[in-house]
């Protein structure tokens, strides 16, 4: 693979709007019910008083994906020279065993459709230059998507609260936390 792709999050100034949720959903015309982007809300302590935290969240597009490792009908796939995991639609049977094997719950089952569905960071977007549509939603530009090691070099790192890291390696990067008074 020459260059990995993934998402850049910035928990630091995210204020849960879901803006990124609803661009990605009407961007792709998802029916009720199925969300390929989610934001989680939660809170921690900071300074000895409750903050609420958010968590923007999609397909991790994994270093060692389960969804292509559980799949029986291989309809899901890493492609080699960005790393991002598709899926073709077509393949799907229903079985569910990607839904179940994605630690991060990042694969939507349709009962209407009987299929999965995940998201694939846009690619249509990409390939005529343009961010993905929830980067393009996002107001204050806390998320953003490009290569992992961009990212690394300008000091991403690979946890933030609420995050779990997993064997799969998640093509996922934060912003250093931010702490008080600094």
């Amino acid at each position: 693979m020459s260059k990995q792709v993934g998402f850049y999050y910035n928990q630091n100034y995210c204020i849960g709007c879901q803006a990124c949720e609803t661009a990605c959903k009407v961007k792709n015309k998802l029916a009720p019910g199925i969300r390929w982007r989610i934001v989680d809300h939660f809170e921690t302590k900071a300074n000895g008083r409750q903050v609420d935290r958010y968590l923007s969240r999609a397909c991790m597009h994994c270093e060692k994906p389960a969804c292509v490792r559980v799949c029986p009908v291989k309809a899901f796939s890493k492609r080699p020279a960005d790393g991002i995991v598709i899926q073709n639609h077509e393949k799907c049977v229903g079985c569910r065993a990607c839904v179940y094997a994605c630690p991060y719950k990042a694969i939507a089952f349709s009962q209407r459709e009987i299929k999965a569905s995940k998201c694939d960071l846009c690619l249509d977007n990409r390939q005529q230059g343009e961010a993905p549509a929830c980067v393009r939603g996002c107001p204050l530009q806390v998320l953003q998507a490009g290569e992992l090691n961009r990212m690394d070099k300008a000091g991403a790192t690979g946890d933030c609260p609420g995050f779990s890291r997993n064997a799969t390696g998640p093509a996922m990067r934060f912003a250093p936390e931010k702490r008080a008074g600094s």
